[in-house]
C-alpha cells in the first residue's frame, strides 16, 4: 500500500478547496499564510504521520535565486510518483508563492527593482557640428535666440537738429544748399539707421526738390506741347533702391531725379530727364533708356530702312550737336553717328543683331540698346537764381530729337508717309549725283 501524503492543519477561517482531479493552490494573494499544497482531496490522513514528517525548508532567497529544492520526504514510494505532472505544477506554484512572500507584495516598484538598469539616452542633445556652415548656422541660431530676448527692448533714435538756414530761405525756383548737403551726407551714410535719425532733414529736402520740379514743369510744357502738366508725385523718382537682385547693398539712391514724358515716369515714350547728384554727377538728358522689345525692333528697322530720319535728327540739327555731341564735326555724318554710338555704348551688343549683316553701313547704331543724349551740369545751376533758365536752354535743344524717337516707337497718322517721301527724294538726289 502506497504511503499517504502529509496533511497540513486546516486554516480555521478559510473555506476548504473544491475537490477536483487536479490539485492547485488556493492562494489568492500574497500573505503570510501557509500554502494548501499538502491538503488532500479525500480529507483522510494520519495525524501521526503529519506530526513526525520533516518540514520542507522554505526560504525566499533559495526559491528566487536557486533552482534547488528543499529536502524530500523520506518514504518508500518511488521517485516516479513525485515527478508526475500534477505534483510538478503544485511544486512550481509553491515555489512561486514562496518567492512572492520573500520578495514583497508584488508591486510595480518591486518588479522594477528586479530589472537590470539600462542607461537612458539624453534627450535634447544637439548633433555635433560637422562643417563650417553648420557652425555658422548654429551661431546664427543662438543669435536669433538672443534677439528674441531683446524684442521687448525699446530702441531710442537720437534726434538730429535741422541744419541752419544761414540767412537763405527756401524758394520754389531754385534748390537750397541744405538739399545738396543732405544728398552728400546720404551718400556717405547710406544706411537705414542714419536716414531714420535724419528723417526731418530728408523730408525738408524732398519738399524743396518737389517744389523746384513743379516750377520747371510748366516751362517744359511750353517748349513741348505733347508733355502733360503732371504733379510732382507722378514724375519724381523715389530714392529707395530695389536691392533684391543687385550686388550693391546700399538701400538708397544718393540723388534726386525727375522725368517728363507723355505718360509720366512710365510708358514707351521718349522723355526729358533731370538728375541732381552733388559732386560733379548732375546732368540733363533725354531719349529712350532700355526700350521695350517692340520699340527696339522699330528703332532698328528705322535705322535700316529710313536712315534719312536719323540724319535729319542728329546730323542736320546743329544745336543738338553743339550741346550734346560737342566732339563731333559739324555736318559730318560719320563723326556724329560715331559720337552718338560711343555715348550709348553702355549695354550695347557686342555682335550684330539678328537679321542684319555684319557689314551694314550703320552697324554701330544697330547694336545699340539705348538711344539717349545728355549734358553734365554743375551743382551751382540748381542753387542759382537763373538755374531754371539754364536748364530750359538745354531742354529746348533736344525737343526735335524727342519728337523723332516718339514718331518711331509710337507713330501717329501721316508720320510714315512723310518719311517715305523724304527718303525717296534723298535717293533720287543721290542717284543724280552719281
Amino acid at each position: 500500500m502506497a504511503p499517504r501524503k502529509r496533511k497540513a492543519p486546516a486554516t480555521p477561517k478559510r473555506p476548504e478547496p473544491v475537490s477536483s482531479s487536479r490539485r492547485r493552490s488556493t492562494r489568492i494573494g500574497s500573505s503570510a499564510e501557509k500554502s494548501k499544497y499538502f491538503e488532500s482531496d479525500s480529507g483522510s490522513g494520519s495525524d501521526s504521520e503529519d506530526a513526525h514528517a520533516p518540514k520542507r525548508a522554505k526560504s525566499g532567497n533559495d526559491a528566487k535565486y536557486s533552482g534547488r529544492r528543499g529536502p524530500k520526504v523520506e518514504s518508500d514510494a518511488s521517485e516516479d510518483e513525485y515527478e508526475a505532472p500534477d505534483d510538478d505544477d503544485d511544486e512550481e506554484e509553491e515555489e512561486e508563492d514562496a518567492a512572492d512572500e520573500a520578495s514583497g507584495d508584488g508591486s510595480e516598484e518591486e518588479q522594477d527593482r528586479s530589472k537590470p538598469y539600462k542607461p537612458s539616452k539624453k534627450k535634447g542633445a544637439k548633433p555635433p557640428v560637422k562643417t563650417a556652415r553648420d557652425r555658422k548656422n548654429a551661431d546664427s541660431g543662438n543669435e536669433d535666440d538672443d534677439d528674441d530676448d531683446e524684442d521687448n527692448l525699446v530702441t531710442f533714435i537720437p534726434h538730429v537738429k535741422l541744419r541752419e538756414l544761414n540767412g537763405v530761405e527756401y524758394a520754389d525756383e531754385k534748390l537750397h544748399k541744405n538739399t545738396l548737403l543732405f544728398l552728400k551726407d546720404l551718400k556717405a551714410n547710406n544706411v537705414r539707421s542714419w536716414l531714420k535719425s535724419n528723417d526731418a532733414e530728408y523730408r525738408r529736402s524732398l519738399t524743396d526738390w518737389n517744389s523746384f520740379i513743379e516750377t520747371l514743369t510748366p516751362r517744359i510744357v511750353d517748349v513741348d506741347d505733347t508733355i502733360p502738366e503732371l504733379p510732382a508725385k507722378d514724375i519724381v523718382f523715389r530714392i529707395y533702391r530695389d536691392i533684391r537682385f543687385s550686388k550693391d547693398p546700399t538701400p538708397y539712391k544718393p540723388h534726386y531725379s525727375a522725368v517728363w514724358s507723355r505718360a509720366g515716369r512710365k510708358g514707351p515714350y521718349a522723355c526729358y530727364y533731370l538728375h541732381c547728384e552733388p559732386g560733379g554727377k548732375s546732368f540733363v538728358g533725354g531719349g529712350l533708356w532700355h526700350p521695350e522689345a517692340e520699340s527696339l525692333r522699330r528703332l532698328r528697322a528705322s535705322i535700316d530702312e529710313r536712315p534719312r530720319r536719323w540724319k535729319k535728327a542728329l546730323v542736320e540739327d546743329d544745336r543738338l550737336r553743339r550741346t550734346f555731341l560737342p566732339k563731333a564735326k559739324k555736318g559730318d555724318e560719320k563723326s556724329i553717328f560715331k559720337a552718338f554710338a560711343v555715348a550709348n555704348a553702355n549695354d550695347a551688343l557686342k555682335k550684330k543683331p539678328r537679321d542684319y549683316p555684319q557689314d551694314h553701313r550703320y552697324i554701330d547704331l544697330l547694336k545699340l540698346r539705348n538711344f539717349t543724349i545728355s549734358k553734365k551740369i554743375s551743382d551751382d545751376v540748381f542753387t542759382s537764381d537763373d538755374g531754371v533758365d539754364q536748364l530750359m536752354e538745354i531742354f529746348r535743344d533736344m525737343v526735335g530729337y524727342i519728337a523723332h524717337l516718339n514718331s518711331i516707337v509710337m507713330p501717329e497718322d501721316g508720320d510714315d508717309d512723310d518719311d517715305e517721301d523724304d527718303d525717296n527724294a534723298n535717293g533720287e538726289a543721290t542717284d543724280a549725283t552719281d
